[in-house]
């Protein structure tokens, strides 16, 4: 669909208008994205959900396989300037985990240790300034909670300088979105 010639026609009209472009997508779907970024470096792109790296279907049982793919779908993506990334959405069904079937609830700590490989490469490729967390809920409260969410976003970053920090919960996303003090009030 990113490649068809009506799709990027409509596309065009969000540089006309300064506007940026959410997009979510499945990681084999990587590749596409940075073609239209290419073709459309002055519109800002937010990739939604770190590229939602599949672990379902036919990706079951196929995490390190999908991983591979996936961070090279990002590594390319990273190359486009107008890309930025938002850190969250692994704790949908269509990940694969099966956090949603425990009888305990995931703790933070989990939580940090099983998004860290994908935020840190992310975060690697990207840098903080452009990325941002996202919490995707309602629709991770099925397989974890919101405070543990952040809870674990801290732990991730723990290490990170308070600019750094300062990028990833909250500079970038109101860079990104335009979002200042002025239009809060509006």
């Amino acid at each position: 669909m990113l490649a068809s010639r009506e799709f990027r026609a409509g596309f065009a009209w969000l540089d006309k208008f300064d506007l940026s472009f959410d997009a979510w997508l499945y990681h084999p779907q990587l590749p596409e994205l940075a073609d239209l970024a290419r073709a459309f470096p002055d519109v800002t792109i937010i990739l939604n959900h770190i590229g939602a790296p599949l672990g379902v279907g036919p990706y079951a049982g196929k995490r390190d396989e999908v991983y591979q793919i996936w961070r090279s779908g990002i590594a390319l993506l990273a190359q486009c300037a107008n890309i930025h990334v938002k850190l969250g959405g692994v704790g949908s069904l269509g990940s694969g985990y099966d956090w949603h079937e425990r009888a305990i609830p995931l703790s933070s700590e989990e939580l940090a240790a099983a998004l860290k490989p994908y935020f840190e490469w992310c975060i690697e490729k990207f840098e903080p300034n452009r990325c941002l967390f996202e919490s995707n809920f309602p629709v991770e409260r099925q397989s974890n909670g919101y405070v543990t969410l952040w809870n674990a976003f801290k732990r991730l970053t723990q290490d990170y300088s308070a600019a750094e920090r300062a990028a990833l919960f909250h500079d970038t996303a109101a860079r990104v979105y335009r979002i200042s003090p002025e239009q809060r009030s509006k």
